[in-house]
């Protein structure tokens, strides 16, 4: 079964549009654990205007699943995944005033770069992640770096769905052999939702993991956090 990583950016830009601790991020957190989600992904972003560096300790030592921080490999990125030690970390391109993850790694123009930061990020003992459009190169190019999976980036996958899904799946299929050749694991993310992932995630039966968090929450708003994650599994059973 796909594991569903849920964000919880969305629910600390709320907290954050009040100030104080309402939501609790950590119970949050624990409450989609408890729910059925099979790990927690954040960001924190430099300005922290959602998912702040000091959540970030806080979320490792209580979550019982797994924790996948985003974020771009610069410094502070780095000395975050050193003292928070996540299972996983997932690299995105984002210049810091990105409004969300939209576009994926040139993994052959920052070859150099990347396979310098993901080993230093392996030394940590912390599994990466790369995000990739769906392009062959990028994905060769993501093993060539060490890098240990592929985030494949679905906002292609998801603004074409609804038009013609064989359509837009099929730069996605063409990827995927590829990348288990070369003995990549396979995550997705970025626009998925209740009308498009189980397509997907029958299309890819090897997928690994996906990260939701905007649709997810909009959804529990109307069906409640506990049925809406329920949903989202049931899409990946």
């Amino acid at each position: 079964m796909t594991f569903l990583s849920v964000n919880i950016n969305k629910w600390a830009t709320l907290r954050n549009a009040r100030g104080g601790n309402n939501p609790d991020i950590v119970k949050v957190a624990l409450d989609c654990e408890k729910f059925g989600a099979n790990g927690i992904t954040v960001h924190p972003r430099p300005d922290e205007r959602h998912i702040r560096s000091s959540d970030i300790l806080p979320l490792k030592r209580n979550l019982k699943t797994d924790l996948n921080i985003e974020g771009y490999p610069d410094n502070r990125y780095l000395k975050i995944l050193k003292e928070a030690r996540p299972a996983q970390a997932t690299l995105v391109p984002d210049p810091p005033n990105a409004l969300t993850s939209n576009a994926g790694w040139d993994t052959v123009t920052h070859s150099k770069f990347l396979k310098q930061v993901i080993a230093e990020i392996k030394s940590y003992g912390i599994r990466v992640s790369v995000f990739v459009y769906p392009e062959i190169e990028m994905v060769q190019g993501a093993a060539e770096i060490g890098s240990d999976r592929i985030e494949l980036y679905t906002e292609s996958y998801a603004s074409k769905y609804h038009i013609n899904r064989e359509e837009a799946i099929k730069p996605y299929l063409e990827v995927v052999p590829i990348a288990l050749q070369l003995g990549l694991g396979i995550n997705a993310g970025h626009d998925l939702d209740l009308h498009n992932l189980n397509f997907l995630s029958k299309s890819i039966p090897d997928l690994e993991e996906v990260s939701i968090g905007h649709a997810l929450v909009c959804d529990s708003i109307y069906l409640g956090l506990e049925n809406t994650i329920k949903s989202y599994l049931q899409k990946l059973a």
